[in-house]
């Protein structure tokens, strides 16, 4: 699978982490940034671009990391066709695909349990969405969405 990936300086850290075990298990993984530790930088961009690359590619995933993960979240799901989820634990992350389909994952780094992380992301990742009254649901988001298209 082609995996996503951006970080704020906040988050940069965990995505140098994130990254080699992203790739250990087989998925392609394309770095949207930062690139360079210990300089501020603004996540919005970073989230736009993910999300979009998200968007674009049917069936791709994204991973965004910063400090809370709230900022990541609200740019990110701004762009039609990305559907981001901020989750904390193996629950949130499962439910976040089952019942949302949520395209993109974002976790906060600071807030998170570092050693959890490769199993939220890995759990994340194998959930598959469940359909049912969530694709009734996720339709309605849908509709939202083109609603407020400029």
């Amino acid at each position: 699978m082609i995996i996503f990936i951006g970080a704020d300086h906040r988050g940069f850290a965990l995505k140098q982490t994130v990254i080699p075990f992203l790739r250990r298990q087989g998925h392609e993984v394309i770095d949207a940034g930062t690139r360079v530790e210990g300089i501020d930088c603004d996540y919005p961009q970073i989230s736009r671009d993910v999300a979009a690359q998200v968007a674009k590619h049917a069936g791709s995933r994204g991973i965004l990391l910063c400090m809370t993960g709230i900022g990541h979240s609200i740019a990110a799901n701004k762009v039609p066709g990305a559907y981001a989820a901020l989750v904390y634990n193996n629950k949130t992350a499962a439910l976040s695909r089952r019942h949302n389909n949520a395209n993109i994952l974002v976790l906060g780094a600071k807030f998170i349990d570092e050693g959890a992380v490769e199993e939220i992301i890995a759990v994340w990742l194998a959930t598959e969405f469940e359909g049912g009254r969530h694709a009734r649901r996720f339709e309605q988001i849908k509709n939202i969405e083109k609603e407020f298209l400029r």
